[in-house]
């Protein structure tokens, strides 16, 4: 059952802190394709690794890292740190579905230059064609308050 997200204080996040939360979720991919290409050279007698069979499974390898991260709680770790989450229109975690889809087209966003993200900045809505696709809003969270030390 998907979970439903507290709208009352989100705002339209800014194109900026969408790139920053992706070059933090850039890197930790980086590294996650690493191991698993590390994995596939031990695996191969030291050999380099390639092919289909070896492209699909770093394509898996990085859908998996986004699409936990989106279905579980809405945010990666880069959108944990610039405070930002995605979520359905209606304010929903997404579902596997949802992530895959937004998956497969921010790469098609990414791979056009980059205009899928400058979409946004001509959008109403200031969304991008991987939210249009499929269906999905990323919003800005509020500070969280700091809690006055007791004395």
């Amino acid at each position: 059952m998907p979970k439903v997200y507290d709208q009352t204080q989100v705002l339209q996040t800014s194109l900026l802190r969408r790139l920053a939360a992706l070059v933090y979720d850039v890197l930790i991919v980086i590294a996650i394709l690493f191991i698993v290409s590390g994995v596939g050279v031990a695996m191969n007698d030291g050999e380099p690794v390639s092919g289909p069979l070896y492209k699909s499974l770093l394509l898996v390898a990085m859908f998996l890292f986004f699409g936990y991260f989106w279905t579980r709680s809405g945010q990666t770790i880069g959108m944990m740190a610039w405070r930002i989450r995605v979520q359905t229109a209606e304010g929903y975690s997404l579902s596997w579905v949802h992530s895959l889809i937004r998956f497969f087209m921010a790469g098609v966003s990414i791979a056009c230059l980059g205009l899928g993200y400058l979409w946004m900045l001509f959008s109403d809505q200031k969304l991008t064609w991987h939210d249009q696709v499929s269906g999905t809003r990323v919003v800005q969270l509020p500070a969280k308050k700091k809690q006055k030390k007791a004395n």
